[in-house]
Formats: C-alpha cells, sequence, structure tokens
C-alpha cells in the first residue's frame, strides 16, 4: 500500500522477525495424555480442504495440528514465522523473496520445498471466491521457485505488509495434490490417527522441526451448540471448550468448577447501517445512532463486563489502530438536534435484524433498541433464524447486528471496506479512500505506513455505518490440568500445539 520506495529501513521488513525456536517443548509436568478440545463446529459444513472456505473453528483447529505455514500472528500482533525462515522485499516492494527452513518434512518423509509452498499458494488464490479473496494481493502466475528452499512471491503492486499476509492460512500441502477426500501429507506436529471431521483424533508426531510438543494426543470435536460445549468440560468430558458464553464463564468462574480463559477483544457485535439506502445515505443519521448509545450498558448487560467499551474501531487492537481519538459517549441531546436538522424531528422508526448465531446478539439489539427511544428512535427488533442470517440478512439488510472475530484491519479492509470488497456491507465506496490505501501499504518506512492506516480507520470511525459498541473477549473454559492454551485474537488461537495437561 504505496508509492515509496523501500530503502535500508523497508528492507528491514523481512529481518525484524524471528522463526520459531526449533527446541523441544517437553516438560516434566507434562509429557503425553490426550487433550480433549471441544470447539465451534457444524458437522455438516465439516471439509478436509484447506484452501477454500473454512467454514468451522473445529477445521482451523485441526488443520493447525496437521500443516504448517509460512508464519503465523503471536498474541501481541507481531509475526511469527513458521516455515518461513524471512520473507524480505527487494526496493519496489513488489518481489518478497521467501526462503524456507530446511528441516521440514512431510509425514511421508519427503522434504517440505518452495515448490510445495508454491503450489498451496497457488491453489488458494485459485480459492478466492470461497476465501475471501485471500491471496489477491499476489500475482501467483508470475511467482517463482529459485530453488529447493527459496521462492520468489509477486505482488500486483507495492505491498508493504506481505508478511501479515503470509499470516493468514497458507497451510502447505505437496505439490500436485487433488484428492481431499481424506487429509494429504502434512508437515505439521500432528498427524490424523482416526477419528471423523467431527471428532478428530491427532497423535503427536516425531521429528518435527518445532520440537516434540508436549502432548501425546489431541482429539478435536466439532459442537455447535455453545452451552453443550461448557457442558463437556464441567461434566468432565472434555479438557477445553472454546468460545463459551460470558453467562456460563461467569458461572463456572464464581463456582470454582474450572477456569476460564480470557483472549481479549476478539468478539464484536456492531450493529451495521447501509451507507447507500435512507435514512442511513444521511451522516448526521448515522452519528445519531452512535451518539445515543450506551456502551457501558451494553458491555455490562450482553458481555458481563468480559471486555472493552467501544469506539467504533472496527479492529482496536490492531498494531495499526489509531490512539489518542477521544471516546465517543453517550449523548441524547444532540442525537436529537442531529435528527432535527436531517429532517426527523418528528422522530425516526427503524426496523434492526438480529440473530442467535452468537450468544448476546439478540440482547444487545433489544438493549440498544430501548437505548435509541430517548432520542426519538422507535426501533423494531426482528430476530431472524441463525440458520439463514448470513446468507439472508448479512451485507444486505439496512440496520443489522453483525458479526467480526478479531481478524486484522488489512483483512477487514479487503473484505469489508474496499470498493471492491466482496462483502462491502455498509456500501463504503470511496475511491479516495481505496487510494489511500493503495498508497499506505506502497510505503516503507513502517511509522509513516501505521499512521496512514491509521487515519484511514479514523475516517471509517467518524464517517462509515459501524456501531462498534464493545470489544468482548473471547472466553474458553478449561479444567484445572490445562496449561499454556492460546490467548492471542483470531488465527493466533487455533495453534494448540504447545498446549499441555499438568499432573
Amino acid at each position: 500500500m504505496n508509492r515509496f520506495r523501500a530503502t535500508a529501513g523497508g528492507l528491514a521488513l523481512g529481518l525484524a522477525m524471528t522463526p520459531l525456536s526449533a527446541c523441544g517443548g517437553d516438560s516434566a509436568s507434562a509429557s503425553g495424555g490426550t487433550l480433549r478440545y471441544v470447539t465451534v463446529g457444524a458437522p455438516a459444513a465439516a471439509t478436509h480442504d484447506p484452501h477454500g472456505g473454512i467454514p468451522n473453528q473445529s477445521d482451523l483447529v485441526r488443520f493447525a495440528l496437521l500443516y504448517d505455514v509460512l508464519a503465523k500472528p503471536r498474541a501481541d500482533g507481531t509475526t511469527e514465522l513458521r516455515l518461513a525462515s524471512s520473507i524480505t522485499p527487494d526496493e519496489d516492494l513488489t518481489t518478497w523473496t521467501v526462503k524456507l527452513r530446511t528441516d521440514a518434512a512431510f509425514g511421508d518423509g519427503r522434504p517440505v520445498r518452495a515448490a510445495d509452498v508454491l503450489f498451496s499458494l497457488r491453489r488458494i488464490h485459485a480459492k478466492s471466491a470461497e476465501n475471501f479473496g485471500r491471496f489477491t494481493m499476489f500475482d501467483v502466475a508470475a511467482s517463482k521457485v529459485v530453488d529447493g528452499h527459496t521462492l520468489e512471491l509477486k505482488t500486483t503492486a507495492p505491498y508493504a505488509e506481505v508478511p501479515r499476509a503470509l499470516e493468514s492460512i497458507t497451510f502447505v500441502v505437496p505439490e500436485g495434490t487433488t484428492n481431499f477426500d481424506k487429509p494429504p501429507a502434512g508437515s505439521g506436529p500432528y498427524t490424523m490417527a482416526g477419528g471423523s471431521l467431527q471428532n478428530a483424533v491427532l497423535e503427536r508426531k516425531d521429528g518435527w522441526w518445532g520440537g516434540r510438543p508436549p502432548t501425546e494426543r489431541i482429539e478435536v470435536r466439532a459442537v455447535i451448540d455453545p452451552q453443550a460445549r461448557a457442558q463437556a468440560v464441567l461434566s468432565g468430558q472434555a479438557d477445553v471448550a472454546s468460545s463459551v458464553s460470558p453467562a456460563t464463564a461467569r458461572r463456572a468462574q464464581d463456582g470454582g468448577a474450572a477456569k476460564v480463559v480470557r483472549r481479549p477483544g476478539v468478539v464484536m457485535y456492531p450493529f451495521v447501517m447501509r451507507l447507500d439506502r435512507e435514512p442511513f445515505d444521511d451522516p448526521r443519521v448515522r452519528e445519531a445512532v452512535k451518539l445515543a448509545a450506551d456502551r457501558k450498558e451494553l458491555l455490562d448487560k450482553v458481555f458481563l463486563g468480559y471486555g472493552k467499551v467501544g469506539n467504533d474501531l472496527l479492529t482496536p487492537a490492531d498494531p495499526t489502530s489509531p490512539a489518542g481519538i477521544p471516546r465517543r459517549t453517550r449523548d441524547v441531546a444532540k442525537a436529537k438536534d442531529l435528527l432535527r436538522e436531517a429532517g426527523h424531528g418528528d422522530g425516526l422508526d427503524l426496523t434492526l435484524a438480529t440473530t442467535t448465531s452468537y450468544p448476546g446478539m439478540d440482547t444487545a439489539a433489544t438493549l440498544f433498541a430501548r437505548q435509541l427511544k430517548p432520542a426519538g428512535i422507535t426501533v423494531k427488533v426482528v430476530n431472524e433464524p441463525p440458520d439463514t442470517y448470513w446468507t439472508e440478512v448479512f451485507a444486505k439488510r439496512d440496520f443489522y447486528t453483525g458479526y467480526f472475530g478479531g481478524i486484522p484491519f488489512l483483512d477487514v479492509a479487503r473484505v469489508s471496506l474496499l470498493g471492491d470488497a466482496p462483502t462491502n456491507e455498509t456500501a463504503w465506496k470511496r475511491p479516495e479512500w481505496d487510494e489511500g490505501f493503495t498508497e499506505a501499504l506502497a510505503t516503507a518506512d513502517a511509522g509513516r505506513r501505521k499512521s496512514a492506516l491509521g487515519e484511514l480507520q479514523r475516517e471509517v470511525r467518524d464517517e462509515g455505518g459501524y456501531v462498534v459498541w464493545a470489544t468482548g473477549d473471547g472466553l474458553d473454559l478449561t479444567s484445572s490440568r490445562v496449561a499454556d492454551l492460546p490467548t492471542g485474537p483470531g488465527f493466533e488461537s487455533s495453534f494448540i500445539e504447545r498446549t499441555r495437561l499438568t499432573s
């Protein structure tokens, strides 16, 4: 994203990151056993294909155990190299040299080569329609293998954030793999030993480059209902239940029945307004809706305090998020003035769609409707079925309850904000904003790039169609024996190879 040339500072982009140490991961208190991990998943949608759309968290966790990736995000937002040992650009930020570690091998003994990586990236790119254009910034046809453990990745334009782009889901399979009816050979820390897509059994692999994982066997079970996931831990049938409701976490914490592990700021239910439809095409109406929200009440009653009050920034934990923006507080009087200026002095009637897909979405909508009433906005809340909500309501209705799951700003922009984004749900179509995004990504200097990306986020916050009232914590329930469960957002939380059971 932008047109400044890389200098020595730009070349440092690839040198500032360090690969995961290959030291062993054993400890005297945790050298085996079976970790029973219950996570979000609809069995009917499960898949063995790691390159298209990945519908379930259970699939993602399983893939992260079976396959290696080039890089992944750390909990603090920096990049951890995995299969890649370095990722460095040319001066124009359009050709990136990716060197691979030389000690990685697939489960059948074949070494992981640059040809395998490029094959996998090309396959991911070919499935862009399924995976929200995950790698559309790359010209994979022009990219090439340099030698057995080096490849050149070409970008379609100067792109300074290639290391972060490669933090995405870059699961590598052997070159030429065409059959995904069962898991192909992977180079990850575990192999599929049995079970099914709904209840997979994975066993520790000897000789993994990252060191011997502490747990001999991991069972990954897909369960769609959050209460059923929690009950599995509370009844002793599982060791970890991911993504439980705040109410369940509060009860377990107060009763001492299980541990609650918090993943800060990864759950967001923004209220979404379309800018291309009345009355939200008027910025005064959008600002009035934002000002009428009592964000603290929403945080306390929906997330039960597990989180932080929002300020209408879509990715407040992202390293590029702007700092120092005054917090937007409730101001009913100003909201009423803005509505009067917009021609709604006699009041405004709206319909807000919501669902029960995630715990508290319906509660949030009902409470928000009550908060808007004193400003002269009467809201009818319509609770839509969860099985059709994301196909019939999401990115289609004028006003609805949305969802973001802790993905970084660059992904949010690519999926939801750019003019040609596949799910531009608010109709945020501003050519000058898109140009600024491109220019920011072509800026080699990290500080200037961060500032430019922050200003773009500030503009969406001030003028866009999202009411981000809070960011809730992801809440996992575990038995007292579980240690080292990941606490980062998004993709980082899927890497559980170092999670262990204590004695």
